[in-house]
């Protein structure tokens, strides 16, 4: 279900002040949805089912590849559970993976502020090949997230891409490998990253 910002203005004349203004301000007023992620993206709202077994066990299987890296620099991980706030914006993401320092920013209780997160990762299902390969990648851009993991299972040739290096709110750096050779993470991150790891 997608509700866009420019949709907004019908329901305000329909319904009292109280009403969410925005995509952000309906995020905001939402309940906990259990089994559904929660996502401003491009001014919409975006509710959508969780990925399946599959989708959660590629990034726990990145979660344990970068498991030594995040011990020694003392960084915190979250898979799927943590939301980053995209600063500007406001907008709220959802990433399959992310790494952030211990004491990373945040937008209120719950969000992440995008310009201190490390990196960002993002597994492709079926139902969001258009948004993580264009729309999360511009802005994660957007939001300062210096590397934006990308992990392709269901491409026809599967593939892991890293985007780094931005410069005018984009990724000027693109580093595409197929799914099972190694993929250098930039800085911050500095690490080699063994993508057989993906593999079926």
């Amino acid at each position: 279900m997608a509700i866009r910002d420019d949709e907004d203005t019908e329901l305000e004349q329909t319904s009292d002040s109280r009403m969410p203004r925005t995509a952000r301000g309906l995020f905001d007023a939402l309940p906990p949805l259990p089994g559904l992620r929660q996502e401003v993206i491009k001014g919409s709202l975006i509710v959508s089912p969780m990925g399946t077994p599959e989708h959660a066990w590629i990034a726990s299987d990145l979660s344990e590849a970068l498991l030594p890296i995040r011990k020694e620099r003392g960084w915190r991980a979250a898979a799927g559970t943590v939301s980053i706030c995209i600063e500007g914006s406001r907008e709220s993401l959802a990433p399959d993976y992310l790494l952030s320092p211990p004491n990373c920013r945040r937008w209120g209780e719950y969000e992440l502020l995008s310009s201190h997160v490390l990196l960002v990762a993002e597994v492709v299902s079926p139902s969001s090949i258009h948004r993580d390969h264009h729309e999360k990648q511009e802005v994660y851009a957007q939001g300062g997230v210096p590397v934006y993991l990308l992990i392709d299972p269901i491409a026809d040739q599967p593939a892991t891409i890293v985007f780094s290096e931005i410069k005018d709110g984009a990724y000027q750096k693109t580093t595409r490998v197929v799914m099972g050779t190694p993929l250098y993470l930039p800085k911050p991150i500095d690490f080699e990253l063994d993508t057989s790891i993906f593999k079926a």
